[in-house]
């Protein structure tokens, strides 16, 4: 479609009215994503060129970039190209600048920029890093634009790459964000990398596939007669449609070679090498030149590898530009004008040719400025330098490429060039000179960043066999050996072995005297203590943390000392010194703070919040959690591990201080359709308001969950016990008692024993159990009730249980243990309101939901024990907190109890009292006063009178009183009748 003039848009007129809904969609702010797939030449890139174009049109920030196709050589090469296209482009308002420059983490897609990285921070950080500052930076040029992100031809692109893509089109959530994806389906074989990912896309909510076929006979008429300008012979157009198939570009070449009035090649690689044939030898070898070099022409090593001078040079150039052979590309460069034709004239090259090209191509390219200074060019010199047999060229751009890629935080394409220059060594002279270090540290390098990119299991084989190597080596070097046995060790606790991460941790320390300190050792400590954090007795932990604390100070490594302190603090809130702990994390993030290692301080940040959560300083919570937030998103890193867990525990702050509306504002950046076990478990937290407001989003989120509930122990923990609370505030109490089972049962360690998270769903089970005891009592099946009671005993006993594993409970779990006893006592018939009070002491003031919660039911209890004044003084200050944080089923729990036990002030007419709503004044229930009319609703619901006396509080003797005035005022002869005409006047019980 893309053919040698602006022509029109022919032919897609679906594609085209889809493309402008996705740019109305994101606009809007639903982010969309567009995963465009089709043969080579059927009209992609003129799609997507008229999707730019509209999109420009209608006030969007452009971005673009392409995949190189010499195989996947350069990370994030498309991202930097769209970032250096669009600071030229549409976006040189400064705004792309702005954005880039405030993440130094972008600053390694692009050149002119200082690259560096700190060794040694957390696995993973830096590309979650680069991910998060990526995402970052779109959303804040989404603020002021919506934006169009183009990746073209993602067949070639890189694993970094691929990730990103991953990355982006799953954490899209409400940003004025369109991407667009696009690669060719007829490179896409049964292995290649991209299949997987893009089967993954394809199941994404946010995803729209679209499959460029080919263009009909009609279509291409039009276009090849557009193109032709009215011209050409209709015969010779009719033949290029039968020859084509449907194919844009390959009719667009055979139009222009009729047009010469050569002959149709048979195939459409020598259709396009016959476009080349009649070109003069400086054009044809500038062709060949830059086929070698890539679709994109460098103006100086293309002319450089051609051996030609400037003046013929330029003069080639302008016949290839003049037949649309190269074609202008962005602002400063040229390229060929379909990928087509460079693979044509490439697989065209003789052999000694195309190898003596790649050969000089590695000579321009091992130019140690530009190998500093250009991106990719240490990827681009190990090509070149592989393809033209030279392997000591090879094996140390490799060295290069991978060292480069770590940098810019591509672990997977590090990997992948150190395992390259790995399978080199033996055919190298001399390597250890030519790559500049030793076999160990190559393999160490390969195997961190096998780790890095997330294949834990390939970083310890790796490992291992390095141990060995090293052990086995003639001069040992002993601090590779130890920094290769504590990686070791850390991953191995990561895999969960954990007897063997023992082992080995503690053979890395004994491999490095105390003396002098130093930071390889002193992390070989904390590793080793973290391992002994596997033991029941933490006393080897905790003197092994403070070791390395003291060896980290000793050799100036503050982040190392962070990360001990961090592990210690740990020990001292499982021994249940909560004080000691909060002084050792604050310690700790005092010394993380502006080290630049952000996966440290996030640990620290995130372990003293949730110590101040659990503790109930909920304001110190809140306040921890706000601070590590926002250095999360300033690193990039809000959804790196401890960064999405500070974002949770900023939320859960808040649902327990009482500031819904800002919870609220944090919970709606959790994501409701979750395509992962991290989205499940965000989401899962999400449901602590959803469910305490009754909001709709319950469903949908219980929908989207529930594939990862059998996944993932912990999303089914977190949203089992609320969708069991869910069940409870709905009326079934059956469903709560089942879901808080299954619940407890994940919950259980590894041992089948109960920890702390089994407080809450225990209680919030024994609630259900409770009132169905009630129901049991009031309908006077004492038995049921007794057998209800009996059932309750394993649900208290899973929560004494899980107390019993803390050295000492929070506040929060203190109060929720009170409640479990609360609650059993309540199925017991034991409700006293001493009870209750305990729950309210203990969650104290800062929980307020679960204060309110718990007064709710000790208004309850002083009811029953006839203290109404006390009653009425609860129940008002548990409404004035419903009321104010918008705890809707909580208020409606407290309005059903003010009207039974008639606390608080009035419904106004009794009818209002009876149906929910504002009585006609003519209905004859007006006659009626509010505790008749109660009565009365309960009469229509078939209660008998003991019923409605447990129900209202009341004596069923009274209860017999009102139903006999109730019978007179409505002139009726008997309760049916009583009942009857209730239901005539909307009443349901």
């Amino acid at each position: 479609m893309f053919g040698t003039r602006d022509d029109a848009l022919v032919g897609r007129p679906a594609e085209l009215a889809r493309m402008r809904e996705l740019l109305a969609e994101a606009a809007s702010g639903q982010p969309v994503v567009l995963l465009m797939s089709g043969d080579a030449g059927v009209g992609k890139t003129r799609l997507i060129t008229e999707l730019s174009r509209l999109a420009a049109g209608r006030g969007f920030t452009v971005l673009w970039g392409r995949c190189a196709e010499l195989a996947d050589t350069v990370p994030y090469l498309p991202l930097a190209d769209a970032l250096r296209g669009g600071a030229l482009g549409a976006a040189a308002d400064g705004s792309l600048q702005d954005a880039v420059a405030t993440r130094p983490a972008l600053a390694r897609l692009l050149p002119d920029r200082e690259i560096s990285r700190q060794p040694a921070d957390l696995p993973g950080v830096a590309q979650q890093q680069l991910f998060g500052a990526v995402l970052g930076m779109l959303s804040e040029l989404a603020a002021a634009n919506p934006v169009l992100l183009v990746l073209e031809d993602l067949h070639w692109a890189d694993r970094s790459t691929r990730d990103l893509v991953t990355f982006l089109s799953r954490m899209l959530r409400s940003e004025r964000i369109a991407l667009v994806l696009s690669y060719r389906t007829d490179d896409i074989h049964r292995g290649h990398p991209l299949r997987p990912v893009v089967t993954e896309l394809q199941r994404l909510p946010s995803v729209t596939v679209m499959d460029v076929g080919p263009l009909d006979s009609e279509a291409m008429a039009e276009h090849l007669t557009q193109l032709a300008g009215g011209r050409q012979d209709a015969v010779v157009i009719d033949r290029v449609i039968r020859r084509a198939e449907g194919n844009a570009y390959f009719a667009e070449e055979l139009l222009a070679t009729s047009s010469a009035g050569s002959e149709l090649p048979t195939g459409l690689a020598d259709l396009l090498l016959a476009r080349t044939v009649d070109l003069s030898s400086e054009a044809q070898l500038v062709l060949r030149a830059a086929a070698v070099a890539g679709r994109r022409v460098d103006d100086e090593l293309v002319m450089r590898a051609a051996g030609l001078a400037t003046s013929e040079y330029e003069s080639a150039v302008r016949e290839a530009v003049a037949r649309q052979l190269l074609v202008p590309d962005g602002h400063s460069g040229l390229a060929f004008r379909h990928a087509l034709l460079r693979e044509a004239i490439y697989n065209d090259l003789l052999p000694g040719e195309r190898t003596r090209l790649h050969a000089r191509l590695a000579e321009l390219l091992s130019d140690e400025q530009r190998l500093a200074e250009v991106p990719g060019s240490a990827a681009e010199l190990a090509l070149h330098s592989l393809a033209s047999h030279d392997i000591p060229g090879a094996f140390a751009a490799s060295v290069q490429a991978g060292d480069e890629a770590w940098r810019m935080a591509a672990p997977a394409d590090a990997h992948r060039y150190f395992d390259q220059a790995l399978s080199l060594w033996e055919r190298v002279a001399e390597p250890e000179k030519v790559g500049g270090m030793s076999r160990g540290k190559l393999g160490f390098k390969s195997a961190l960043s096998a780790a890095d990119s997330g294949q834990v299991s390939q970083a310890v084989k790796q490992l291992r066999r390095l141990v060995k190597y090293l052990d086995e080596a003639a001069e040992v070097d002993v601090v590779l050996l130890c920094r290769v046995k504590e990686r070791l060790a850390y991953f191995l606790l990561d895999l969960d072995d954990e007897k063997e991460a023992v082992r080995i941790a503690q053979a890395a320390v004994d491999l490095l005297p105390a003396e002098p300190p130093t930071w390889e050792r002193a992390r070989a400590l904390a590793t080793h203590a973290r391992t002994l954090l596997t033991y029941e007795d933490t006393e080897p932990a905790r003197i092994r943390a403070e070791e390395a604390a003291a060896a980290a100070s000793a050799a100036d490594a503050p982040w190392l000392q962070a990360d001990a302190l961090t592990t210690l603090s740990g020990i001292h809130e499982r021994a249940g010194e909560i004080d000691a702990a909060k002084q050792i994390s604050t310690k700790a993030v005092e010394l993380a703070t502006d080290t630049g290692m952000e996966g440290v301080e996030l640990r620290a940040r995130y372990l003293l919040a949730r110590l101040h959560l659990d503790s109930g300083d909920l304001d110190g919570a809140s306040a921890t959690a706000h601070l590590g937030v926002r250095l999360a998103e300033r690193a990039g890193l809000s959804l790196a591990p401890f960064g999405a867990d500070l974002n949770y525990l900023h939320y859960l702050a808040h649902f327990a201080d009482g500031d819904w509306d800002h919870a609220q504002e944090i919970a709606d950046r959790f994501a409701v359709r979750v395509t992962n076990v991290a989205e499940a478990r965000l989401s899962a937290m999400a449901l602590f308001i959803d469910v305490a407001r009754g909001s709709p989003r319950v469903a949908e989120r219980k929908t989207w969950l529930k594939p990862y509930l059998a996944e993932d122990w912990l999303a089914q923990y977190i949203a089992g016990g609320l969708l069991a609370e869910d069940a409870y505030w709905s009326g079934d109490l059956e469903e709560a008692v089942t879901a808080v089972h299954v619940t407890l049962q994940a919950s259980k360690g590894p041992h089948d024993e109960y920890g702390v998270h089994a407080l809450r769903p225990a209680a919030i089970g024994l609630a259900a159990i409770a009132d169905q005891a009630r129901h049991a009592r009031a309908a006077g099946q004492h038995d049921s009730a007794a057998m209800l009671a009996a059932g309750a005993m394993p649900l208290v006993s899973a929560a004494r249980a899980g107390a019993a594993t803390q050295q000492s409970l929070g506040n929060e779990g203190r109060g929720w243990l009170a409640r479990a006893e609360a609650e059993w006592r309540r199925a017991a018939d034991d409700n006293d309101p001493a009870n209750w009070q305990a729950v309210v002491d203990a969650f104290g003031p800062h929980f307020v939901y679960e204060s309110a919660r718990s007064r709710w039911r000790l208004a309850e209890a002083l009811t029953e024990a006839g203290d109404r004044e006390e009653a009425q003084r609860q129940w008002l200050l548990a409404v004035e907190v419903a009321d104010r944080i918008g705890a809707t089923r909580l208020r409606a729990a407290l309005a059903d109890l003010g009207r039974r036990a008639r606390l608080g002030p009035g419904p106004g007419l009794a009818a209002a009292a009876v149906s929910g709503t504002t009585a006609v004044a003519r209905s004859p229930l007006s006659v009626l006063t509010s505790r008749e009319a109660e009565v009365l609703r309960l009469v229509a619901a078939g209660r008998s009178n003991r019923e409605i006396g447990a129900e209202l509080f009341i004596a069923p003797k009274t209860v017999s009183v009102h139903v006999s005035n109730i019978l007179a005022k409505l002139g009726a002869a008997s309760r049916t009748e009583a009942a009857a005409i209730a239901h005539g006047n909307g009443v349901r019980g």
